[in-house]
């Protein structure tokens, strides 16, 4: 089988989606199929980076378009990146010839239309992989005025793309519904979480150890956020609980990763002179598991307004290290779901805590008492790196990696057998 891969980022970039395409196209090409893929040639966090035009990996050919590296500072300059990213891979797509499938991701926002269009022009099947909605984002976000001229007109592409697609695959229950909403039918749409690396992400105590002594963090507690810093999602309430222990010497905040955000706590720390925030770029997949291993309380923050839009998937990764989590959001989420599938002490935390930490704490944003509560308990009796955990099979990526291709190789009924699907179980009590 002939495949065809559409996305803004592929190998060698650190994004997730890059990582999560990466990995379906190794095992596509394992598989015995043949894979192409279309991606720009800069980085995505780093525009500087640049990548082959051309290049043959692992079996894969890959053809790199040219992008432009304008920044990510003002919303008309990303927007025209990705416009003019649409335009090269359109006219790109023009000289390919017919694929059996094509897998479309989304990013850049609507790539997805471009793969739907060229399978009506030149045949084969598509699949639209989701793992954000737009405009859904853009109109959360503010950035887009709900019941516009642009805001229809890109909702009525979305749902046209979306009911053209072989099968819809999208990445919670939550998700699930708004496309249901849209119009897709029922058949069509399939949840597939995002897996875990379990090939390169494990817990690493002799890692964990190098990583907290070159960065000066071997006698602190160390809170970490590892990931995208995306403007869905909210960091006020972590950096002013960090701004409220700036005098707890033993206690460390670190900020992995990279994205829109990412100078913006940088910029926060340096304005309020935080000694106790660091700021890491994005670790390489070899070396994740030593940094994920390094934190003794890990935090993945939703924005309230995105729930069911994008799918912060930081969380399989933290707990294939076992590592307790702080999530800051909104109680009905896909993390609140995966959390709760957990065997361990309740997903509770409270500011009468005292002294013990659970594998597990959920507040709202903007209380800020009960996460410096949480974390001043977790500190003084180090409760997090005595509980170790092993993620469940359900998000391991030798479970959910075979199940997509199956829906790749074989879009027929047969091949649509009930997956791990998350599903919130039983009802979670939250207090804050």
């Amino acid at each position: 089988m002939k495949v065809l891969l559409l996305n803004q980022c592929f190998y060698p970039d650190l994004v997730a989606t890059a990582q999560y395409l990466t990995d379906l196209a190794v095992e596509l090409v394992n598989s015995g199929h043949e894979v192409t893929v279309i991606a720009s040639d800069r980085g995505y966090d780093d525009e500087s980076k640049r990548f082959p035009r051309r290049e043959t990996w692992k079996g894969i050919r890959i053809i790199r378009i040219p992008s432009l590296a304008l920044g990510k500072g003002a919303r008309w300059r990303r927007a025209f990146v990705f416009i003019s990213f649409l335009a090269a891979c359109a006219l790109r797509l023009l000289l390919l010839p017919k694929f059996d499938a094509v897998v479309a991701l989304t990013s850049p926002p609507l790539i997805s239309v471009l793969g739907s269009l060229f399978v009506r022009l030149k045949g084969g099947k598509f699949f639209s992989w989701v793992m954000d909605l737009n405009p859904d984002e853009a109109m959360a976000a503010g950035w887009l005025r709900e019941g516009s001229l642009a805001a229809r007109m890109l909702g009525a592409m979305l749902r046209h793309n979306l009911r053209q697609a072989e099968r819809v695959i999208v990445l919670d229950r939550f998700v699930r519904q708004r496309v249901l909403d849209k119009g897709v039918t029922r058949e069509r749409v399939i949840v597939l979480p995002p897996w875990s690396h379990t090939d390169a992400v494990a817990y690493d105590a002799a890692g964990r150890l190098a990583f907290r002594a070159m960065h000066g963090l071997a006698d602190k507690y160390v809170v970490m956020y590892s990931g995208n810093h995306s403007p869905c999602h909210s960091l006020d309430t972590l950096l002013r609980s960090a701004q409220r222990l700036a005098a707890r010497p033993n206690i460390a905040f670190c900020f992995v990763g990279g994205g829109s955000e990412f100078d913006k706590v940088k910029l926060y720390a340096e304005q309020h002179e935080l000694r106790n925030v660091i700021c890491l770029p994005y670790q390489p997949l070899d070396g994740l598991g030593r940094s994920l291993s390094a934190a003794d309380l890990h935090v993945v923050v939703m924005g309230d307004a995105f729930v069911g839009i994008v799918h912060p998937c930081k969380i399989y990764n933290i707990l294939e290290v076992g590592s307790p989590v702080l999530y800051i959001g909104p109680p009905e989420s896909h993390v609140v779901d995966v959390l709760s599938q957990l065997d361990g002490p309740n997903l509770q935390c409270s500011q009468s805590t005292q002294g013990v930490q659970s594998w597990g704490c959920s507040v709202r944003h903007g209380d800020v008492d009960t996460v410096i509560n949480y974390i001043m308990s977790g500190a003084e009796g180090l409760g997090g790196s005595a509980w170790r955990a092993s993620v469940t099979t359900s998000f391991s990526k030798q479970s959910l990696l075979p199940r997509l291709i199956e829906i790749i190789a074989h879009a027929s009924p047969e091949a649509f057998r009930p997956g791990p699907v998350i599903s919130k179980t039983k009802e979670q009590t939250l207090s804050s």
